[in-house]
């Protein structure tokens, strides 16, 4: 075993000197067949399954070490029994809490998204992975979508290029990433057998481009099939999507594994591209050396599977068992991280007569608002952390503002409580619940009134989002609006903090607060990042990563009515798999109607008033953009302007570049996300932004050649800080 673990790290090592002219999977290929030639069948096979619930097998004859898999992906999970779901118990797997997948989107930096990646990837190596299971980086079609926090953005540009950035950073650390969920799994109820009935240019433009940019643009060297059916076959049997556009056209080099419990036949996923099976083998294990043995699938096939294992074992370097776990996983380099990317994704929506930040006449603050003393490292069902801390918003506040003010808290809320899976809450537990309610309601009165300002602390919860299900509503759950208004009447100074993941229904609370911030997830140092924004520390700079509605029924598939579909039942697959429920196959269709117009290009070609539009968020200054003009070059368009901060303090902007085609001879958005830049600018300066945007860019899926096409022409140039606010406009011709 030592020996070629050893042998491994010189294969790495002799390979690194030629990363700049191969592939960094394709630099031990004539080892790799040598191995190949001398494997049986059986010992193929034993690696294309789960050894344990977070393992593949190596080839243990020849010292080549399993594959371990870190869930994630915005920390790693606590390590398990070895075949069950129970918890080991330790102290040393205390990770850190990233900020979810939201939370870093509403960054808008590829470069926060590089640290990232790189945090993860130095806990994942600390616990001896070798591949981590994320970025989660599905589109948000659905502003109620269970795994809306999970994933990144409505907008497949700002998507793909934060998922280049993550995978550059695990993948530079030495630590593989699996890029998921490929692909279409835009919501969760039915998600385990739903087929998505797509246009092929709406997949191509909107749902498969940030794998395509994340695989093309960082190397990959991993990619997990989706629990549901696009064009009615299986995601992880599906021959379209895993071999002929991510192998042979995308050049995808590494590993294709299912989700845990999504593999469905042995033949058509053999042929249809997957990999590994996700945990068992129920499919690809005895039965898939049958189906070998009868002709049903050809040794060639096999092979190609061992291949690619055998390119990521050979390209990440092992780390021994007896240096796994010998370290806390959670470590002040990463905690760093992991604040840096919470205190730069804080939206600020309204700020009503400069009320924030908290100035020094306010000495009398009250916190109200279960969210300020909840954690959401765990909760729900799926990824969670086991975190070594985490510091909740009135920790932060406490921390901050100690001696500079006095601090009263009320809980105002409680979650309520939960029935059994399929079975209604009595009338006597409704009874107790609105009980307390009202004495929590009493509370909170009493420590707003004659408070200087109330920060009321509200939104979601790791149960009201969660994997397996969507929710229901947008509204805030809990008695929260009822609350505010009921508040408003004794103190109308609020600042309502949302932590969520997901858009809520912000028009009650936009209707008494005078502030409103949105602080997402945000993992192990989230309180501290919201206390210095609220204190101005710093200048909030996180803008939108979706669209909130006015109601739920403007967002498009809302408004279409394809969406939600009548329910099935039977309960989710991952559930099921982990009460060890029988799947049982269900038929359901999701309509993508609306097709490219996802998110804001729904609401700006419909001129539908979103409540707050994509790419939104206030800063303590204001900015002035100037002097804007575009440049054609052969492969790209050069867009400059000024950017002015005419406030009293340093703050960051996210400039964002939309580009509209108007006299396009094929359906188009009015204008779509074309580039962005983060800028830092001193107070009282000025500072010239070049945002540079590849032509390819503007490309479109002609859905007659099934190819991609630029279209010449004129092509209108809007640039600002969000979707709906463009100071600069011009033309230019392609």
């Amino acid at each position: 075993m030592k020996k070629t673990i050893l042998m491994l790290a010189a294969f790495f090592l002799t390979g690194a000197a030629f990363a700049q002219q191969t592939h960094p999977l394709l630099q031990h290929e004539a080892e790799i067949t040598e191995i190949i030639k001398g494997m049986t069948l059986e010992e193929k096979v034993n690696m294309l399954h789960g050894k344990n619930m977070f393992s593949s097998a190596g080839i243990e004859r020849l010292g080549i070490p399993d594959i371990e898999y870190a869930d994630g992906p915005f920390g790693i999970r606590e390590e398990m029994e070895p075949h069950s779901w129970r918890p080991l118990g330790w102290e040393t797997d205390k990770a850190t809490f990233f900020p979810t997948g939201s939370a870093l989107a509403a960054t808008w930096c590829p470069g926060i998204a590089y640290e990232y990646g790189k945090g993860m990837a130095i806990e994942a190596k600390l616990r001896g992975k070798d591949m981590i299971l994320g970025q989660a980086m599905n589109i948000q079609r659905l502003p109620t979508g269970g795994r809306t926090y999970e994933y990144l953005s409505e907008d497949p540009l700002l998507s793909g290029v934060l998922a280049v950035g993550y995978t550059k950073g695990s993948q530079d650390q030495n630590e593989a990433v699996c890029l998921k969920h490929f692909a279409v799994n835009s919501q969760e109820n039915m998600r385990g057998f739903v087929n998505a009935n797509i246009s092929e240019r709406a997949l191509r433009e909107i749902y498969l481009t940030p794998f395509e940019m994340a695989v093309k643009q960082a190397d990959a060297m991993g990619v997990m099939a989706a629990y549901n059916k696009v064009w009615g076959k299986w995601c992880s049997e599906n021959d379209m999507l895993q071999n002929r556009i991510l192998r042979n056209e995308w050049g995808f080099k590494g590993i294709i594994i299912s989700d845990w419990g999504g593999t469905h036949s042995t033949v058509g996923a053999a042929i249809g591209g997957l990999d590994v099976e996700m945990p068992g083998h129920d499919y690809m294990g005895q039965a898939l050396v049958d189906s070998v043995k009868s002709g049903a699938v050809p040794m060639e096939v096999i092979d190609s599977k061992v291949r690619n294992l055998l390119r990521v074992r050979f390209a990440i370097t092992p780390v021994p068992k007896d240096v796994a776990n010998t370290k806390v996983t959670s470590q002040p380099e990463t905690q760093a991280i992991a604040y840096k990317v919470a205190s730069k994704s804080i939206v600020l929506l309204k700020n009503d007569n400069g009320l924030l930040p908290l100035t020094k006449k306010m000495k009398k603050i009250a916190v109200i608002g279960d969210n300020a003393t909840r954690t959401m490292g765990l909760g729900g069902v799926g990824a969670g952390v086991k975190t070594l801390y985490e510091v909740t918003p009135l920790e932060g506040l406490q921390k901050a503002l100690k001696g500079k003010a006095t601090i009263r808290y009320a809980r105002g809320y409680e979650p309520a409580p939960r029935a059994r899976w399929g079975q209604q809450l009595s009338e006597d537990a409704m009874k107790e619940y609105e009980k307390k309610m009202a004495a929590y309601k009493k509370e909170a009165l009493k420590v707003a009134k004659g408070a200087d300002i109330v920060l009321f602390i509200g939104g979601n919860n790791r149960e009201v989002e969660t994997e397996g299900s969507d929710r229901t509503t947008i509204q805030l759950p809990f008695q929260q609006d009822e609350l505010l208004k009921a508040i408003a009447e004794v103190n109308p100074n609020i600042v309502a903090v949302m932590v969520a993941g997901a858009p809520v229904d912000l028009r009650e609370v936009k209707n008494v607060a005078k502030g409103i911030v949105y602080s997402w997830f945000n993992g192990t140092e989230g309180g501290n990042a919201l206390a210095d924004v609220l204190t101005g520390k710093i200048s909030p700079s996180g803008k939108l990563p979706f669209t909130f509605p006015v109601k739920l029924e403007d967002s498009p598939a809302y408004a279409l009515g394809v969406y939600p579909q009548q329910e099935q039942g039977g309960g989710d697959v991952f559930v099921n798999l982990v009460n060890r429920d029988r799947f049982q196959e269900r038929k359901a269709d999701a309509d993508y109607t609306e097709g490219i117009l996802v998110g804001y290009r729904w609401y700006a070609t419909k001129n539908v008033k979103p409540m707050y539009p994509f790419g939104y968020g206030l800063s303590y200054v204001p900015f002035k953009y100037s002097n804007l003009s575009a440049k054609v070059a052969e492969s790209s368009i050069e867009v400059t302007f000024d950017l002015a901060n005419q406030g009293s303090m340093e703050a960051e902007e996210v400039t964002q570049v939309y580009i509209g085609r108007p006299d396009s001879k094929v359906e188009r958005p009015k204008y779509e996300l074309k580039g962005f830049r983060r800028v830092a600018v001193k107070a009282g300066e000025t500072t010239k932004v070049t945002v540079t945007i590849p032509i390819e860019n503007l490309r479109h899926w002609n859905e007659f050649q099934h190819a991609w096409n630029i279209e010449k022409g004129k092509a209108v140039i809007y640039v600002g800080g969000s979707s709906a606010d463009f100071p600069l406009q011009t033309e230019v011709t392609l």
